[in-house]
């Protein structure tokens, strides 16, 4: 089983992540976690902060000559701009005054009285995205290991504000989405993100979006019907909703799909070459619980970002008077980033999949498991000669 967890403050020394589970043998690739760290970085709309910030892992368990030991994988990104704000944030020694103004929209309110922390940053410190970098970088493990299974996932931004894509019908080149400053596809839809993004800015504003992942490769029978929790639509959905701002999931078609007759919402069976094809994709690889064969389509409807250059009205809740929300830096628009968020929640959540179905203790083993399977698949209505 593949399990992970993190740890760690926005502004504290460093955030630290372990994943347990992956196989012994796996190669990973230093530089390609640290390029898709960077890209979490990138995108038009980030604040201030992504130029203090150069995230790079440091491997310190689970892995030595550039392959996994089948133990747990431990990995730490140091916080640069810890050192500008010690004296607040020192594990040992940090003090500061306290901010008690929340924002509407983000955890401050809801954490302080869960917590019961009368210094709202000792609840944002951890909500806030900035944990977010560590996820991309357990990703990219797990990224690494459904590529034994062939398995390949992108994620791209449909729509920011307003502005939406056009339908993106097969899976965008990841060249073209690294050149595009908001990862998206559709040029003149980008360059419309793009101008939308800055009248917020100069406005004080924030604003949401929508970000869709493919994952292509996928065999037949990842998750289950068995019961409701192994279900693998309800898995990554709550995968993606995990991630800061999102607030609603799609598989495929489903909103579409949920406005129509049922002659016009599936997807058909036919033979081609003697094999069994689907005549579209509106399931989005999901069908009962399990994958289908079929590309799986996911998308994650983001809200603007909680924290606005002209503040949004609130309290001060040791004064007990109306007061504007606290500032704190932030961006205008993280959809772009949440992509690739996105892409690395989805790579956790199938790896464990896989896991559960192939796992092995080496890699070599999971290959084997996977093999047999899919040979055991293909003779299941196999046809006698004659």
């Amino acid at each position: 089983m593949i399990r992970y967890l993190t740890a760690g403050e926005s502004h504290g020394p460093a955030l630290a992540g372990i994943i347990d589970g992956i196989p012994a043998g796996l190669a990973l690739d230093i530089d390609a976690i640290n390029q898709r760290l960077a890209a979490r970085q990138g995108g038009h709309g980030r604040g201030g902060r992504m130029k203090i910030e150069c995230d790079a892992i440091e491997v310190i368990a689970g892995v030595r000559g550039g392959r996994t030991l089948g133990s747990p994988i431990a990995v730490l990104i140091r916080n640069r701009d810890f050192e500008n704000v010690r004296a607040l944030m020192d594990p040992q020694t940090g003090a500061g005054p306290p901010i008690t103004r929340p924002r509407p929209g983000h955890a401050d309110y809801a954490g302080a009285l869960k917590y019961r922390h009368a210094d709202l940053r000792n609840v944002l410190e951890r909500a806030s995205a900035r944990e977010t970098a560590m996820r991309v970088a357990l990703g990219e493990i797990a990224r690494a290991y459904l590529a034994v299974f062939g398995i390949t996932v992108l994620g791209y931004v449909v729509q920011i504000g307003d502005v939406a894509a056009g339908k993106i019908a097969t899976l965008p080149d990841i060249l073209d989405i690294n050149g595009s400053p908001v990862r998206c596809p559709d040029a003149t839809a980008a360059a419309a993100m793009v101008r939308r993004i800055d009248e917020a800015k100069a406005a004080g504003d924030t604003l949401g979006g929508a970000f869709e992942v493919r994952v292509a490769g996928v065999p037949v029978g990842l998750g289950s019907n068995r019961q409701p929790s192994d279900r693998l639509d309800a898995r990554l959905a709550a995968a993606l909703m995990s991630i800061q701002t999102v607030k609603a999931v799609e598989v495929g078609e489903g909103i579409v799909s949920s406005g129509s007759f049922g002659s016009a919402a599936h997807d058909t069976f036919a033979m081609r070459n003697d094999e069994v094809v689907r005549g579209s994709n509106r399931a989005g690889g999901i069908e009962g619980g399990m994958s289908n064969g079929e590309d799986i389509i996911v998308r994650a409807r983001l809200k603007p970002i909680a924290t606005l250059m002209r503040p949004l009205e609130s309290v001060d809740l040791a004064r007990g008077e109306t007061a504007p929300a606290a500032i704190v830096r932030s961006d205008v628009c993280a959809v772009p980033a949440a992509s690739v968020i996105g892409e690395a929640m989805i790579c956790l959540a199938l790896a464990a999949e896989c896991s559960a179905k192939y796992g092995g203790d080496s890699v070599a083993e999971a290959r084997e498991h996977f093999q047999a399977s899919q040979a055991g698949a293909a003779r299941v209505f196999e046809r006698a000669d004659g």
